[in-house]
């Protein structure tokens, strides 16, 4: 197993960003989550801006501490990337109206426990559906030829973290949120998880030299989502995308420090589409081909 970039340097700009990149990035989300929740700030405003504030943050941090500097996107990568964004936000943004509308009516008006509490068990109930959404992904080969087309790409970035299916985004993001719902969580719990996990998402994806250390057996950070797309089906378990404390109860964790893939991507690129073919991706999961077998 190839070892990781060595030591981190002592001191410098390079060691303090990567102490510091991510208690900022998770200030922030606290910081203007609490503010949206205390002055009623609407939800479909404040969500978008702490999207483009939080891949612009990353964006920045890749290029000042990244883990490989060949991961940068190309200006052709860039806009295939882009147009995967826009399509996935697009065709998000429709269903999620009828989700939000269902969600609304089961959510209760007020919180039936304080936020401090509330909050937290949202958040373990929302990644394990998202956990068990994810690994049935990879393991039902349907659903692969959907999700497939996340891990075409022989990169991982926060750019193309975008690069979905908009079938494979939708049913995830439902399964999430009527999950929540139906479980009788309040709006503003909703509303507070769905920050941490976009945040926390986007940041495990994203190709920057920060290291969690202890606290990864607890989130997911880069380095276990790097491990989560390694051609090495052995080693690609890492399912959880905000919290690792389902990988550790179903088996799926299998970071040490000091572990990094070989390579990324698919263990078979022949069974998906470029990453550039924007069309044919999306037509991927019905077309008339050899079956795209399941990851593991």
């Amino acid at each position: 197993m190839r070892q990781g970039t060595g030591d981190t340097p002592p001191a410098g700009p390079k060691y303090f960003l990567r102490r510091t990149g991510y208690p900022i990035l998770m200030l922030s989300l606290v910081s203007v989550t609490t503010a949206a929740l205390y002055y009623g700030w609407d939800p479909t405003q404040v969500g978008p801006l702490c999207l483009v504030g939080t891949i612009s943050y990353l964006a920045l941090l890749e290029r000042l501490i990244p883990h490989q500097s060949g991961w940068h996107p190309g200006r052709r990568e860039l806009i295939v990337y882009c147009a995967y964004f826009a399509l996935t936000i697009c065709v998000s943004g429709l269903a999620q109206l009828a989700v939000t509308r269902v969600v609304g009516i089961l959510s209760p008006p007020r919180p039936a426990f304080p936020l401090w509490a509330e909050i937290p068990s949202a958040l373990l109930l929302g990644s394990l559906v998202s956990y068990l959404a994810h690994r049935w992904a990879h393991r039902n080969s349907w659903l692969w030829r959907l999700h497939g087309v996340h891990h075409a790409p022989p990169k991982v970035n926060v750019m193309n973290n975008g690069v979905n299916h908009v079938l494979d985004v939708l049913l995830k993001q439902g399964a999430v949120q009527l999950a929540l719902a139906t479980a009788g969580f309040s709006r503003e719990s909703v509303f507070a998880v769905g920050m941490f996990t976009l945040a926390q998402g986007y940041f495990a994806h994203a190709n920057v030299d920060i290291r969690l250390g202890r606290l990864g057996h607890v989130l997911a950070g880069p380095e276990q989502h790097r491990l989560h797309h390694s051609t090495d089906l052995a080693e690609a378990g890492h399912y959880g995308s905000d919290l690792s404390v389902w990988d550790h109860l179903f088996g799926s964790f299998t970071w040490r420090p000091g572990r990094v893939p070989a390579a990324v991507g698919l263990a078979d690129p022949a069974a998906f589409p470029d990453t550039g073919d924007v069309l044919a991706s999306l037509l991927h999961p019905w077309r008339r081909a050899a079956k795209a077998g399941a990851s593991a």
